[in-house]
């Protein structure tokens, strides 16, 4: 991964989820000390507080990731891995994205930068692990289909659009109740009872 050799501007980007650990501004304080040892400019950054990691959606990284797309920085330098990614391939594919784009990435805990022929190792590695990691997700979920078909006769997925009549349901009401209707069906009584009062239908029944 090579950055471009005028490489100055930088995006420093920090989290934190609860009062535990390091704070926001000990993070930024190490990350931009870093950037004047570098001689780099911080030309912005982006925090997230009491954001969980697990989330897909995160205000500040939205915008870093944004501000890389349009090539306003030359590198984006980061307290921790755990800070950043939500996963190991979340990170794989955040790297990648940057290494199309020609921006180096640092991470300060883990002593990985991109600029250096140890950084540009360890971003192998990753694209091992991450290749391993959807392995290993792609397994647990067919391991638990197989079992859910073994166990219980049926496989996880989208349920399959339902159709009846108002006239068919109601028909079948003079006898049955909703919830007998339903369970025959694969539904909910409460689905059935909206399309027979005409609630605006979300569902897939004629």
């Amino acid at each position: 991964m090579t950055p471009k050799p005028e490489a100055r501007r930088a995006i420093i980007y920090a989290r934190v989820s609860s009062a535990n650990g390091s704070t926001i501004e000990q993070q930024l304080d190490a990350l931009r000390q870093l950037c004047r040892q570098r001689g780099w400019t911080v030309a912005a950054e982006y925090t997230d507080h009491g954001v969980s990691g697990a989330k897909e959606k995160r205000p500040g990284l939205d915008r870093l990731m944004a501000d890389a797309r349009a090539k306003r920085c030359d590198v984006v330098c980061i307290w921790k891995f755990d800070r950043f990614a939500r996963s190991t391939a979340h990170l794989f594919n955040a790297l990648k994205e940057f290494d199309d784009l020609r921006i180096a990435f640092v991470s300060l805990t883990e002593n990985v930068d991109t600029t250096t022929a140890y950084g540009r190792a360890v971003f192998g590695i990753l694209a091992v692990v991450a290749a391993l990691e959807r392995e290993l997700t792609s397994e647990r979920l067919r391991a638990k289909w197989a079992y859910k078909k073994e166990k219980e006769g049926k496989v996880p997925g989208p349920r399959p659009r339902i159709k009846i009549t108002v006239a068919e349901i109601e028909r079948r009401r003079k006898s049955e109740s909703y919830a007998q209707i339903a369970r025959d069906l694969g539904c909910t009584p409460q689905l059935l009872w909206n399309r027979v009062n005409k609630v605006p239908r979300e569902l897939g029944m004629k």
